[in-house]
């Protein structure tokens, strides 16, 4: 046998190793997510994403009736959305323009001590900047809001979106700002107008991933929006999110079935939101 066959063979012999390896490696995956469909999607109706969620006695009659339970989660729609949204418009601002700073900038040692403290952020428990949120909004505000949650989850945000922003544009050949400024562009139009459009595709995969990673989060949320068991559109308020019901669902044994559809709806939206990301990466290479 030549040396090019027994490399031929190795190298066959490792891809079909690590081809069983992934397949093993992904089976549990897609048996958790088949469970989650199976058991979730009967719960889903007009009614699961216009109304809130049933009492304790509604759910029990309905179950020993062996019919649907009644009711749904729109309060916690309601809120998850209103919490990302406003976390968004906290963190991606923040975001970009630290992560501009940290590109232009990266040789200074006031850059070094950003990127530490955003390393720190990023492997942070979710729990503590939880805690942080809680001293910061709850106790000088005297109130749970939702606004306290979009503060936690604006923290967690930050560092993803600063990270990326900064890899997006240290990513651009430096022959394009040069050009710029040569044409006569300032610094503001040509990191605004040539270097932010032309890494877009990064930095919008970048935020959209952030808002994934948070969007489920529950720990900071119980520390901050407490939650609410009717629709809440006051920010300042207490209110409830998708993951904050899927909490308060677990510790009723009456309310159980509610945890596979609302747990099913979280994956659907961070499997959209991941899809959309991808797809804005392929579209806008850098």
């Amino acid at each position: 046998m030549s040396f090019n066959s027994k490399r031929i063979g190795k190298d066959t012999l490792l891809r079909n190793v690590i081809i069983l390896l992934s397949v093993l490696a992904c089976v549990p995956l897609f048996l958790i997510l088949g469970n989650v469909f199976v058991k979730g999607i009967g719960q889903f109706s007009l009614d699961f994403f216009t109304q809130t969620p049933p009492d304790t006695l509604s759910a029990k009659i309905a179950l020993n009736n062996k019919e649907q339970i009644p009711g749904g989660i729109a309060n916690g729609i309601v809120g998850t959305l209103m919490t990302v949204v406003i976390a968004s418009i906290i963190a991606i601002p923040l975001g970009l323009l630290c992560g501009i700073w940290l590109s232009e900038f990266r040789e200074r040692k006031s850059a070094g001590v950003i990127r530490f403290i955003v390393e720190l952020l990023q492997g942070m428990p979710s729990i503590i900047i939880g805690i942080i949120a809680y001293l910061w909004i709850v106790v000088p505000t005297r109130t749970y809001s939702a606004f306290a949650g979009a503060i936690s989850l604006a923290i967690m945000m930050l560092p993803m979106i600063i990270r990326s922003t900064e890899e997006s544009l240290r990513m651009l050949p430096h022959e394009l700002k040069e050009a710029g400024l040569a044409l006569g562009g300032s610094l503001y139009t040509v990191t605004f107008k040539v270097l932010i459009p032309t890494a877009f595709g990064g930095i919008m995969t970048g935020i959209l991933l952030a808002i994934s990673r948070v969007i489920g989060e529950t720990a900071p949320l119980m520390l901050t929006a407490l939650g609410a068991s009717a629709i809440q559109w006051n920010p300042m308020k207490p209110s409830s999110t998708i993951s904050l019901l899927i909490w308060e669902f677990y510790n009723d044994p009456n309310l159980q079935s509610l945890i596979w559809s609302a747990s099913l709806l979280l994956l659907i939206l961070v499997l959209l939101l991941n899809l959309i990301a991808k797809q804005i990466a392929k579209q806008w290479k850098i």
